[in-house]
């Protein structure tokens, strides 16, 4: 649809209204002075619709630019620490400390949805299919087994625990592919109706993500792994890439390669998983309604493989993939601040232990699988 001409005369309020000379428009503290925004931008060139979606959505998107500032400064010192779970602890700690505005929302659901979408989407550009294809065939199978044994494990055990279909689901994806991202995927195929239910899949990922740290290590030295194996554990058991880059970092040269190249592994299986999962959500939608179904193959989930097609044939220069690595941290930064933002302390007495009992019992049988593949491969 082609926007309304914009009108020379025209001035904008700070509500987002439009008026033109002639008719009165209030001046409140969201404009220091006409046509600019808090001061600072100059808006009144833009169409009427542009102007009243950058007003609507504006306070929410600076909100999260601040907050992915801080964790990348903190990630900067710190740099075993993700700053997808900085921003999301940030987010937790801005919603039950202080009262948000509600200008703020519609910014923070742009983020916590298309944002997001743009950063799994970049995600695509870190793998690199001819090192994953040096694994070799026996690692491939391993994590192919991994991931697919994980997702079912998950799903089967949270349905025997009474757990809805979405929440079990997102629990299966980020436990057995990659963490946070993986979640953010899922719910972009399913489009999640209860937020929580998100939020308490990432917070699990978190939580078991950054216990695997000091405790993988140890396992593996009381079992009796090389430093190469347990970075093949570590890559082929541990939610977040930065987790597994923590473990590895811990060990070694050796066992840091080998532990992110298996990772990236899991992680290149995200696009055939929502794939699957889309097109399952297509059948259940077309027999219970002939109205909306989801896409066969959700946009970004395309989006993603493109990338690694790209990365792949190794025509992106360095610069390129640096700039695109900051841009993919910061969109998945912002988006886990935007969905920290939706927690309430007090939905998690609502939610139970029973997830908590789940990610359990799938971190134990990603954990198990990873590691009896691993003995056998290597």
């Amino acid at each position: 649809m082609t926007p309304p001409a914009h009108d020379a005369n025209a001035t904008l309020t700070a509500s987002g209204e439009v008026t033109t000379a002639g008719s009165q428009a209030p001046r409140t503290g969201a404009r220091s002075a006409p046509g600019r925004w808090f001061g600072v931008a100059d808006l009144s060139g833009l169409p009427p619709r542009t102007l009243r979606w950058v007003l609507r959505t504006g306070p929410g998107l600076l909100l999260c630019a601040a907050a992915v500032l801080i964790s990348l400064a903190v990630n900067s010192r710190l740099p075993t620490v993700s700053p997808m779970l900085l921003a999301i602890v940030l987010g937790i700690v801005v919603r039950n400390t202080l009262r948000l505005p509600a200008a703020f929302e519609p910014g923070l659901t742009l983020a916590a949805k298309r944002i997001l979408r743009i950063g799994v989407v970049l995600l695509g550009l870190q793998l690199v299919l001819s090192d994953i294809a040096a694994l070799g065939g026996g690692m491939v199978l391993v994590v192919v087994c991994v991931v697919t044994t994980g997702i079912l494990g998950t799903l089967l055990m949270g349905r025997l625990m009474g757990i809805s279909s979405t929440q079990r689901l997102l629990i299966a994806g980020g436990f057995s592919i990659c963490g946070a991202a993986a979640v953010a995927a899922v719910d972009g195929v399913i489009e999640t109706e209860d937020e929580e239910e998100v939020v308490t899949a990432v917070a699990l990922v978190v939580l078991f993500g950054t216990l695997a740290i000091p405790v993988l290590p140890l396992a593996a030295g009381v079992i009796g792994l090389s430093p190469v194996q347990t970075g093949l554990w570590a890559g082929a058991s541990v939610h977040e890439v930065a987790q597994v880059v923590a473990i590895g970092g811990s060990i070694g040269g050796a066992a840091l390669k080998a532990a992110v190249v298996t990772k990236l592994a899991r992680v290149l299986l995200l696009a055939p998983v929502m794939a699957v999962v889309s097109v399952v959500r297509r059948r259940s939608a077309q027999q219970r309604t002939q109205g909306h179904r989801p896409p066969l193959v959700p946009l970004f989930v395309a989006g993603f493989v493109a990338m690694v097609v790209l990365r792949s044939c190794g025509i992106l220069p360095e610069s390129v993939l640096a700039a695109a690595k900051v841009v993919q941290t910061g969109a998945l930064a912002a988006a886990m601040f935007a969905l920290g933002c939706g927690v309430r302390l007090s939905m998690f007495r609502r939610v139970g232990a029973r997830p908590l009992v789940l990610a359990t019992a799938s971190t134990a049988l990603v954990s198990t699988v990873g590691l009896v593949g691993v003995l056998l491969a290597s």
